[in-house]
């Protein structure tokens, strides 16, 4: 209930920020919220399904999206701090070759780009990114679901 809880919060607190604090998020954040997604679907589904039964795999598996979640959140982090280089298509860095392109070409290549770069740090709190936080929660919470999953199965009642 803590893991649904937890990633609900997150996901929440991702999308006030979107429609709420007018941050449009970029195609990474996107892929971030995704791995909560999948937290709070088989959270869900094991509550309801099996109550008292199969803990421990179903928090190892959770355990597995929040580990996904930090890898995915960290390398966001990465991109944004200029640590590594952004997907294509994601950042402000690097040549589009538009001296070959024709208008058309051109206006495509605008109507398809992402509403917002990866590359920015749109939002920072004592010198973490959004994509920080959520790594470093992902990672608490990814490291809980652990203990907790390695602990169920230690025990008699899964």
């Amino acid at each position: 209930m803590f893991l649904l809880l937890a990633s609900s919060g997150l996901l929440l607190g991702a999308l006030g920020f979107q429609y709420l604090g007018g941050l449009t998020p970029c195609p990474m954040c996107h892929v971030q919220r995704w791995t909560h997604i999948a937290v709070i679907v088989v959270a869900a589904l094991a509550l309801a399904a099996f109550p008292g039964r199969w803990h421990g795999p179903v928090l190892l598996l959770i355990a597995a999206a929040l580990v996904i979640a930090v890898g995915v959140a960290a390398y966001h982090a990465g991109v944004e701090y200029r640590w590594w280089a952004a997907p294509g298509g994601c950042s402000s860095i690097g040549s589009i070759g538009t001296s070959r392109m024709s208008a058309a070409g051109l206006r495509d290549m605008i109507d398809n780009a992402p509403t917002a770069r990866c590359d920015a740090v749109p939002w920072s709190m004592l010198g973490v990114s959004m994509a920080g936080w959520n790594a470093i929660l992902s990672g608490g919470l990814a490291l809980f679901a652990l203990a907790c999953g390695f602990r169920a199965f230690g025990s008699t009642d899964q």
